[in-house]
């Protein structure tokens, strides 16, 4: 199941990768995959599964490594994201202070892209 702005950010992905935009894409990337880390389950402590002999770490056995994903709600996915515009906003700043405008420029673009994304499936990100 997708949510509004997973939708929207994955539609504007598509868009930004026919267009070739590399600052657009990176940052939307980042997005989706915020979103989808915190979907993951964390393995229990102490889960028995047995090892293969041949490749160190690997897991034996047909599904072993299955896990339902967590769900999370509108709310937390638009958390995430709002996140990561405060994220692209300091390092506008530390970049501006570091002397490096293009650098800043670019992170400031980043946050008003996905700024724009909240807005539209009605999210403000301020």
């Amino acid at each position: 199941m997708s949510s509004a702005l997973r939708f929207a950010l994955r539609s504007r992905l598509t868009t930004a990768m026919r267009e070739r935009d590399r600052a657009a894409v990176s940052v939307l990337r980042t997005a989706v995959a915020a979103i989808e880390n915190a979907e993951a389950v964390p393995m229990a402590e102490g889960a028995a599964v047995t090892t293969s002999a041949d490749v160190a770490g690997a897991a034996v056995g047909l599904g072993v490594t299955e896990a339902e994903r967590r769900r999370l709600d509108e709310a937390a996915e638009r958390s995430l994201v709002v996140a990561e515009v405060h994220s692209l906003a300091e390092a506008e700043v530390a970049y501006a202070a570091a002397g490096q405008p293009e650098r800043a420029r670019e992170a400031a673009v980043g946050a008003a892209l996905l700024r724009a994304v909240l807005d539209e499936v009605g999210g403000l990100a301020r």
